[in-house]
């Protein structure tokens, strides 16, 4: 059992889901089981406007991407699970590779949803970037210009991240693999791992705030914490965000990585035509609007036009247009070689 998977399956057996069993439906109510890995209570309007659209009544279940998996295998054929959303390509792909999801074909789905952010059997709804963030005074942003100036000597003892086991990281690193090759990614890694301030530890709202406070120099965030600190009501939050620089990495190459939210179908739905209804609900104008103005992430569909300050404020961008299919092939390689460099 390779790294990957190990992570998935010994948490989903620790971890204890505090979660009632979804509600029984009446015999001709429509109904829609949802597995959900989304923590936001703003995503609570995303389907209430779906019952208030299509009368088909939401049930949904919360918990960790690793648990829902591992309980959609457990459960097998008698799953009630209808359709799973999560965020992270890694997460998605895991799922995909265990056969939790069905194929889908839609019209709607193809015609919205960019060819490099869909695959057969699941659908980007949303996207964050991947960018990096440094302290004014301690690191210039022509030395962190790159993801790969991250393993430069000059920066050594500066550097905060997340886990190498963090789907984030994985799906970052299998990008570079994917761009640069396994060799190559491998002796950055062990750059990084050089360079850091402190053993990984803690999420993106803490680097933001070891960076701002000078703990750190430079970390790596998803734009929608620092769009959602931007857009603070905190007056201290807004305080410390001028500390900091915002870099979009790579721009002369690939571009910057692109960290997703998705869902798909799965394989055992009892109410398959409800579960496609809802993916394509989800990428219809007010959805995709509601994931940016909501959630302060961008949306999959690029014709939607969205009204947000702290998206605004990070400004635009060329995005790594690598298909998610292919991102997904090199997961394990990613995984192998972040253990091997020691960034765990």
């Amino acid at each position: 059992m390779n790294t990957l998977t190990r992570r998935f399956a010994l948490a989903a057996l620790t971890a204890t889901l505090a979660i009632a069993a979804l509600p029984t439906a009446h015999a001709k109510e429509r109904v829609l089981n949802i597995y959900s890995a989304r923590h936001y209570q703003t995503d609570e309007a995303l389907y209430s406007n779906f019952t208030k659209q299509t009368g088909i009544k939401v049930n949904r279940l919360d918990g960790r991407a690793e648990e829902l998996l591992e309980r959609i295998r457990n459960e097998g054929a008698n799953s009630p699970a209808d359709v799973l959303i999560t965020v992270d390509a890694a997460n998605l792909s895991v799922a995909d590779a265990w056969g939790i999801f069905q194929p889908v074909q839609s019209k709607v789905l193809e015609s919205r949803i960019p060819a490099n952010l869909r695959t057969p059997t699941w659908f980007a709804f949303s996207t964050r970037a991947r960018v990096i963030i440094h302290n004014r005074k301690l690191v210039k942003a022509a030395d962190v210009a790159t993801y790969e100036s991250l393993s430069n000597p000059k920066l050594k003892g500066m550097i905060c991240v997340r886990s190498g086991m963090h789907p984030y990281n994985l799906s970052l690193v299998a990008s570079l693999v994917a761009h640069n090759g396994e060799a190559a990614t491998e002796q950055w890694a062990r750059g990084v791992v050089a360079n850091l301030a402190m053993p990984p530890r803690g999420g993106d709202t803490d680097h933001i705030k070891s960076v701002a406070s000078g703990e750190c120099g430079v970390a790596i965030a998803n734009t929608y914490y620092l769009a959602r600190m931007l857009n603070s009501e905190k007056v201290e939050e807004r305080n410390l965000m001028k500390r900091l620089g915002i870099v979009l990495p790579n721009q002369s190459s690939q571009g910057v990585h692109i960290n997703v939210s998705g869902a798909g179908v799965v394989k055992t739905s009892k109410n398959r035509e409800a579960a496609v209804q809802f993916l394509e609900y989800l990428a219809s104008d007010q959805a995709q609007r509601y994931f940016a103005e909501g959630n302060n992430e961008w949306p999959a569909v690029s014709s939607v036009k969205v009204e947000n300050e702290g998206l605004e404020d990070i400004g635009d961008f060329k995005a790594d247009s690598l298909p998610l299919e292919k991102l997904s092939q090199h997961l394990v390689a990613a995984q192998k070689l972040l253990d091997r460099a020691g960034w765990r």
